[in-house]
């Protein structure tokens, strides 16, 4: 696996894939957190948040070879075990368990992309603010802005909404 796996360390803040740059790096979140984010009529929107033993990959890039109209921010000091998707991939043919793993871990996240439309699409901004509160414990490190953002609504909104959750 030498070459193919290292662990670094990021600060809050950091930048762990610029938009733009082209996805050759699937991550493994050891500890910390991070979101996926794009900006739409120059708004910064969140696509995703990822927590402590998620895989993050902007998968639309990986696999297509083309730049990535995402980003990747770190929110909180992470650790992350960067994989070389390339070394991978040549480790499939060897290595069918390898290859079986990684397709299971990209069909969960297949399912729960989905599952995030679906939400969009059938719950309300409260009904999706509260499974997020379920999905983690986390939340109270991730500024307000990227939660509102990744509702789809504004602060004010975010701010009605938790005024009686808290």
């Amino acid at each position: 696996m030498e070459g193919i796996l290292s662990e670094k360390h990021y600060a809050k803040n950091d930048i762990l894939q610029n938009i733009g740059h082209t996805c050759r790096t699937i991550y493994f979140l050891k500890s910390g957190i991070a979101r996926i984010y794009y900006y739409h009529d120059g708004m910064d929107i969140t696509e995703s948040f990822s927590f402590e033993n998620n895989i993050i990959a902007r998968v639309e890039s990986l696999f297509t070879g083309k730049p990535s109209s995402k980003a990747i921010q770190i929110l909180e000091d992470a650790t992350i075990i960067a994989i070389d998707a390339t070394a991978l991939f040549k480790l499939y043919d060897a290595h069918h368990d390898i290859e079986r793993l990684f397709r299971i871990i990209f069909e969960h996240g297949y399912v729960e992309t989905v599952q995030r439309i679906e939400n969009i699409q059938f719950h309300t901004a409260e009904e999706r603010y509260l499974a997020l509160l379920r999905e983690t414990n986390y939340i109270e490190k991730i500024p307000l802005k990227y939660i509102a953002s990744y509702l789809g609504i504004t602060q004010v909104s975010l701010s009605r909404i938790r005024g009686p959750v808290k």
